[in-house]
Formats: C-alpha cells, structure tokens, sequence
C-alpha cells in the first residue's frame, strides 16, 4: 500500500449509504454516513426497491461533501462494496464507482463487505496484528473465522439458520419493540432480570463451531404466547429481552472463547453490528485471557470507512473501471492474499 495514496471507501450493500476517505499516512480523513432506517421502519424490514433508490439519491451529495471537507478533487483509487448485499445496492455504489473511476481516471477495487467489518478495528489507534480470531455477527452473519493474515482466512463456523443480528430483530418484534430491532432490545434488556428465563444456549457444548439460534428464538416465541394469554407480557418483556440477550452472548462467547483456544490464537476481533453490544463486548473481554479489539461503535455497523480501509489495503488488486461486480452471496474464504504493492 502506497502511504501518499487516498482511497475513496463506497458502501451500499443494505440500508445505510456510506462513504469514507482514507490513506496509510493519515488514516481515516474523513467519512460520513447517511442511514435509511426512517424509510424501512414503517414495513418493519429493508425494502430493496427503496434502499437502491436511496442510494441514488444521497451517494454522490455524500461523495461531495468529504472530498470538499478534505480540499481534494479527487482520490488516488476508489474502493466499492461488491458483495455480499442486495444487488440493486450493489449495483448502485458499483455503478458510481466505475463511473467516477472513468471520469477521474483512476484505478477501482471491489471490495467484500465482510472483509471490511474484520478490518474496522484497523481504523483504531491500537490496531490488531495478525493472525487473531474475527467473531463477524450482524444481521445477516455470524461467523468465526481464522485470519492468518490479509486474504487468509478460514471460517471454522458459522449459523446454520438465522444470525445473531436477526435472531436479536426477531425477538425484539416477537416482544413489539420496533424498528430496527436489536438495539431497542439491548436497551430493554437492561430493565429486566436475565435469569427469569432459562433459556437454550444452542450448540453450546457441541463439539463444532457452529451457531443456531432458530431453537432459541422459539424459545422466546413460547414465552411471549405463554405471558400474553396471561395478560402478563407488560410486566415480562423486560425480562424476556434480557434473559434472551444473556443467552445469545453466552452462546456467542463460548464459541468465539473456544475456537481461539483450539487455533492457539490470543487476539479476538469482535465487528459487526452486533460487535456494538455491551453486554457481549463486557463478556468477551472478561472470559477471554487474550486482547480483544473492536471498531468504534459508528463503524460497527455498515460505513464506508471499513471499506476505504481494505481498498486501501488491496489496491494491488485496482483496475480500470470496466465493469461493475455486485454478488449477492460471496464466501470470505474464496478471497486471496493480495500481491505486494
């Protein structure tokens, strides 16, 4: 990676427009993000049609505004999310990032989403160093996953059902908490007693790395009938939220506690959206004998600044602007070590 070089991060994969500009000198020089969570909580969930169109609508403003707070004109090389998401997202930040690529003539990377949120922690002060553990849990992963180094990555585990993120949003609607749902329910669950419930702890004690919480949102889903034929569910959903939430994170750090001590690794990377839990961030750092990192809580969640990072880290792999990549499922571990620049 050249120090004098900027990148410009785009990220568009789902529901938040972000954009970031960053170098190896500097670091993160600016970012700024624009989220549509206003426009998807009267349906309850993303709507695809209208998160493309909103896209469209605030991604080159967004672009606009950090390359004027910079006094740039332009980047050295622009990096944009080309998977895994919902395609017209995609299509949409790959689309301006060809076009400008062509306008400004310079090179474009695409770029994994999840590769970004392992590398967030990068943009910290004390950023980790190879190889550690990454504990990728959102919406729509929840994975462990060996990094030997940059495009070494083994996935030792993941969810056979839903993700942590959407087991959290399940729940929180199961309980009527709105929109989006998870960080309404760690809030909740901060009200309520998290032993009232016993609840699964899936695949807790098996001998794999693999995570499944359906059996434990069922749990819940049993629960809430039970308190509302009773007339009880005012006065149990605190304690629903927070027996849930225990039993999650314990199934979370258990198996990340675990898959660290059989790989011999003694760092854990914690990102992705739910990498913004406190509960889980004061467990994770408690039972674990090694360093735990996290990004800051703004870029837990999607950002362009975890995207200008790994651009920045593989523009070895810049072309010309050609064509637009944008793959609705993409396996971290098909990514390669990038070439030396």
């Amino acid at each position: 990676m050249t120090a004098s070089k900027i990148t410009l991060g785009i990220e568009t994969s789902c529901d938040e427009t972000g954009v970031a500009l960053f170098s190896a000198e500097r670091g993160l020089i600016a970012h700024a993000l624009h989220s549509q969570v206003d426009l998807h909580t009267v349906y309850g969930g993303v709507v695809p049609e209208i998160a493309s169109r909103d896209h469209v609508r605030m991604l080159l403003p967004l672009i606009q505004q950090v390359m004027d707070e910079v006094g740039i004109e332009k980047p050295d090389a622009i990096a944009y999310t080309a998977g895994p998401g919902l395609v017209g997202a995609l299509m949409v930040g790959g689309g301006m990032a060809n076009g400008l690529g062509l306008a400004w003539d310079c090179p474009v990377v695409a770029v994994h989403h999840m590769e970004g949120h392992l590398l967030a922690p990068m943009l910290e002060e004390n950023p980790p160093e190879f190889p550690f553990l990454a504990l990728l849990v959102s919406g729509g992963h929840t994975m462990l996953i060996a990094v030997r180094e940059l495009g070494d990555y083994q996935i030792l585990g993941s969810t056979l059902d839903d993700a942590a993120g959407e087991a959290f949003d399940k729940t929180a609607k199961l309980l009527g908490l709105g929109y989006p749902g998870g960080p309404l329910l760690a809030a909740l669950a901060e009200e309520g007693d998290e032993q009232a419930y016993p609840f699964p702890r899936p695949m807790l004690n098996k001998p794999n790395l693999d995570f499944s919480f359906s059996g434990l949102k069922t749990a819940v889903m049993l629960e809430v009938r039970k308190a509302e034929a009773a007339g009880e569910i005012d006065n149990r959903r605190a304690d629903i939220a927070a027996s849930f939430q225990r039993a999650a994170v314990d199934t979370l750090v258990g198996k990340a506690v675990k898959a660290a001590e059989a790989e011999g690794l003694d760092r854990i990377v914690v990102a992705g959206g739910v990498g913004a839990n406190r509960l889980l961030r004061s467990e994770i750092t408690t039972r674990f004998s090694g360093e735990v990192f996290y990004p800051r809580l703004e870029f837990c969640t999607d950002n362009g600044a975890m995207i200008a990072v790994a651009g920045a880290l593989r523009l070895s792999e810049a072309r010309s602007a050609t064509e637009i990549r944008a793959q609705a499922r993409w396996s971290l571990d098909t990514l390669d070590v990038p070439a030396a620049t």
